[in-house]
């Protein structure tokens, strides 16, 4: 991050603060802060006294941010310390939080984050791509959450929640039109069947677009980086007495677009920057580039109240199969711009994933001072997927040359509880402990090809299991009505992996972290305004990461001796007039590896690596102790506004303007001047006209306004390759809400 760019974050971050502390004295009685309840304890609460570093994103907020056929990495940096990024598009995307997170990009990866949507985890990275539609509201929590959402989840969760059905009829339909012929259609319906009895809810979601990258080897136009996108959502409520309920949830995903795009020669040697000339409107490559995926799912959550407690059961069904291929090496060996020494195209497929889930919960009521829950939890997930090479696209180019097949067994099961006590009216105490048994196999059978005829094959076996203890406790003090304060100790792991890239498969143990972190969250100037502010230190031991490319575009799995993150998120929310709604939101990550003794594989291609180089054989490789973590921005800062006036009556007319900063961050787990990300802003404009009561809208949105290139991620092992960020999107929005 440059110091320009700290000090741009740090005066707006203080400029925000005074608004906050000036203007509230001159305000005349306007419009008070809604309540905002979350689920992070798994029970509905203020967000205000959940002792937990929690965001929550509100539906109108999402709207904004995936507006143009966004998909969930739109919620990159729209939180402190939250980022994402992926370099499959439209799916498999990876989540950091507070820096810490996995650049893995095979299809058994796992990832320190977890995506919990409608309280039902989606493993698997492929999963974690469900598109956001009819969204009620979605929560991220920092920092361990290993005693009520298990392992897995040592850097945080994200927790998505849809709307569900009721027995008043409601409902809303949308459409956008927008640049590169992207259209997208959303809508939900919902209502009684049996009164007091059934209700249901559908939704639905289509997102499609045009290609708008010309391939200049082949001459197509608009070859690359359309899709089209479908979902839906059918819940069904039922209600048979004033004790049970029961939500049943079906729900399915389809998308058939482009691979990621990958660009060779982009980088200037020696930095960061694009080279001249460079175009995101255009490639030159010989590969194929395809991208599909079907999923689909159910979930029975049903509930039923005793006369002192709940017991609530969780039972899950997830399915997932895909298929992306990609020109890896990003260009034409031989011909182009820049040089590409050899040809690299490869496909990652899913033949299938199967998921079963089961919670069982016990929980108290909210009466009273004690207030507890316990539960079980059953995870079984089969994996079946591949990893293909094909041979050098001016000679081979339809034919496989090498397949890896691997299918791997996951079985985890485990006990949880948890009590909190109110000592005084001032002071509650929580505390939280897990026992989590965690099981893998993965068998990996590969074929070699000539000519499209299979040659030889190998077979290889890997095996790992743990059991570990994970525990958390926490105080909150209410120092007035308003202003609340919060210290938390808590640990999590996240399980053993394997890792199937290569014949000879790698493993890592456990990765054990404990997080130490303390805030404060207030309400002040007549609920106004809104500020929480959490500092945090965490020791991760163990640290799991991927060592990725290098000159032999290996994917190997490793463990750092330690790892440590520290630094602070301030959320702030403030209604300084009335209609006028602003947000603001800073994080500071500090992170670094901790391992004298661990190298990496460098990479090839003409980059230029910082970190220290030995020579092992013809490896070269990089020490990366004292290295932040990869994709961990140090500095990020949001904000958002919404000003709306009055027309008439019911009427409306208003802006709404959101705005992300990410400081600069490496790619890799080595340092190098071309491989990380620049600092930059992104930002997006909706303007529109709501009348009668907001039933019907009418509005013009803008993403990316500033039109901003970068890039976003990169492949080290061939050439200078990378993938950029998305250029500038606009369009117009109808929508009708009854």
């Amino acid at each position: 991050m440059t110091n320009r760019s700290i000090r741009t974050a740090t005066l707006l971050s203080s400029a925000a603060a005074a608004v906050l502390t000036l203007a509230a004295p001159a305000l005349a009685e306007p419009a008070t802060l809604d309540e905002i309840i979350v689920t992070a304890q798994k029970r509905s609460q203020n967000l205000q006294e959940v002792p937990v570093s929690v965001a929550a994103i509100s539906a109108d907020q999402l709207a904004n941010f995936g507006a143009g056929g966004g998909d969930i990495r739109f919620l990159s940096a729209r939180v402190p310390s939250l980022n994402a990024e992926s370099s499959f598009g439209r799916t498999f995307p990876r989540f950091y939080i507070r820096g810490l997170g996995n650049t893995d990009f095979d299809l058994n990866a796992s990832q320190p984050v977890s995506l919990v949507y409608d309280e039902v985890v989606l493993e698997n990275p492929i999963m974690k791509g469900f598109p956001v539609f009819d969204v009620e509201q979605i929560e991220v929590l920092r920092g361990p959450q290993g005693t009520l959402f298990g392992r897995n989840t040592p850097a945080g969760i994200i927790s998505v929640t849809s709307r569900k059905p009721t027995f008043e009829t409601e409902g809303y339909g949308q459409v956008s039109y927008g640049r590169w012929n992207a259209i997208e259609a959303e809508g939900a319906i919902g209502g009684a069947l049996i009164d007091n009895k059934l209700a249901a809810r559908i939704s639905f979601l289509h997102q499609r677009r045009d290609g708008y990258v010309d391939n200049d080897f082949t001459g197509e136009k608009n070859a690359m980086e359309g899709y089209e996108d479908t979902a839906a959502r059918l819940q069904l409520l039922y209600t048979p007495t004033e004790r049970f309920t029961a939500n049943l949830n079906g729900h399915f995903r389809s998308l058939d677009g482009t691979a990621r795009v990958f660009r060779a020669n982009i980088i200037e040697k020696g930095s960061n920057d694009l080279v001249d000339g460079f175009s995101p409107y255009h490639a030159f490559t010989d590969g194929q580039n395809d991208q599909e995926v079907n999923s689909r799912g159910a979930n029975l959550n049903a509930q039923y109240e005793f006369d002192n407690f709940t017991l609530t059961s969780i039972t899950a069904y997830e399915y997932v199969d895909a298929f992306s291929r990609g020109d890896v090496d990003g260009g034409v060996a031989g011909r182009g711009p820049g040089t590409v020494p050899f040809s690299v195209e490869s496909a990652s497929k899913i033949n299938g994933i199967d998921q079963f889930t089961q919670e069982l919960r016990l929980a108290s009521s909210d009466e009273g001072p004690l207030k507890w829950q316990t539960g079980l939890y059953y995870f079984d997930e089969k994996a079946d997927f591949a990893n293909l090479s094909y041979g050098a696209a001016s000679t081979d180019s339809l034919k496989r040359t090498t397949v890896a097949n691997s299918v791997q067994d996951n079985d985890t099961w485990a006990v949880f509880g948890q009590l909190s006590y109110e000592l005084t009216e001032q002071l509650t105490l929580t505390g939280g402990l897990r026992y989590t048994e965690d099981n893998k196999t993965l068998v990996r059978r590969e074929v070699t090809y000539t000519s499209g005829t299979p040659v030889n094959g190998s077979v290889s076996r890997a095996k790992t299991s743990d059991e570990r203890v994970s525990w958390d406790l926490a105080a909150d003090y209410a120092f007035t009505e308003e202003v609340r304060g919060f210290v938390r100790v808590a640990s999590g792991f996240r399980a053993p992996t394997i890792q199937p890239r290569s014949v000879n498969i790698t493993t890592a143990d456990s990765e054990k972290v404990m997080s130490y972190e303390a805030g404060v969250k207030s309400d002040l100037f007549g609920k106004r305004a809104r500020i929480n502010l959490t500092g945090f230190y965490y020791e991760v031991k163990d640290q799991q990461f991927t060592a990725v490319g290098g000159v032999s575009n290996n994917n190997t799995l490793l463990n750092a001796d330690k790892g440590i993150g520290k630094g602070f998120e301030a959320d702030l929310e403030f209604l300084p007039v009335e209609n006028l709604l602003l947000t603001v939101g800073t994080s500071y990550n500090r992170t670094e590896i901790k391992d004298a003794n661990l190298f990496v594989p460098a990479c090839s291609g003409g980059c230029s690596v910082t970190d220290p180089i030995r020579v092992v054989g013809t490896s070269r490789q990089a020490s990366i102790n004292g290295n932040p973590f990869p994709q961990a921005p140090r500095w990020i800062f949001n904000t958002t506004a919404r000003y709306g006036i009055p027309v008439g009556e019911n009427d409306e007319v208003y802006a709404f303007t959101d705005w992300s900063f990410k400081s600069t961050a490496n790619f890799f787990l080595y340092e190098s001047a071309e491989f990380r990300s620049d600092a930059r802003w992104q930002g997006g404009l909706r303007v529109g006209y709501s009348y009668d009561g907001g039933r019907f809208d009418v509005s013009a949105f803008v993403r990316n306004i500033t039109n901003e290139q970068g890039l976003e991620g990169a492949i080290d092992f061939n050439n200078l390759t990378g993938f950029v960020i998305e250029p500038r999107t606009y369009g117009v929005t109808a929508r009708m809400t009854f």
